[in-house]
Order: structure tokens, then sequence, then C-alpha cells
């Protein structure tokens, strides 16, 4: 179940990150999508289910996508 909060409160983060940009907060974003990076990282150390992982993956991919977008806007 602890893994579900996690899941949950990555999901709030990455809504909060994506808030930021569309507000043109690019710094702050930068900010959270690192504190963001090393929750993930964490998170998969400590995983131990192969549907934890995948659902992990998910996030890095779109972890990627917006430090990618954050790279274009700076």
């Amino acid at each position: 179940m602890e893994n579900d909060i996690n899941f949950k409160i990555l999901k709030k983060d990455f809504q909060e990150i994506i808030d930021l940009i569309t507000s043109k907060n690019f710094q702050i974003a930068n900010e959270k999508l690192i504190h963001v990076e090393d929750k993930i990282n964490e998170m998969t150390d400590f995983a131990k289910k192969d549907s934890d992982l995948i659902a992990i993956s998910k996030y890095q991919i779109l972890l990627q996508q917006l430090q990618e977008q954050l790279q274009h806007l700076n």
C-alpha cells in the first residue's frame, strides 16, 4: 500500500510541475523536477515487484520529456 501512496504523490508532483511550466515558472519547475528525479531513483532502488518497476519507468519517461521541454524553453 505504501507504493500506491508514493505513486499518488508522484502524480501530484508531476501535475504541479506541468502547472509551473504552463505558468512560465521555469526555475521552480526545474527545481521540482530535480527533487522528483531523486524520489524516482529512490523508488527504483527499493521496488520489489515488476509491476512497480513498470509504473516507475513510465514516470521516468515523463520526467525526461519534461526535462527536455524545459531545456528548450530556457
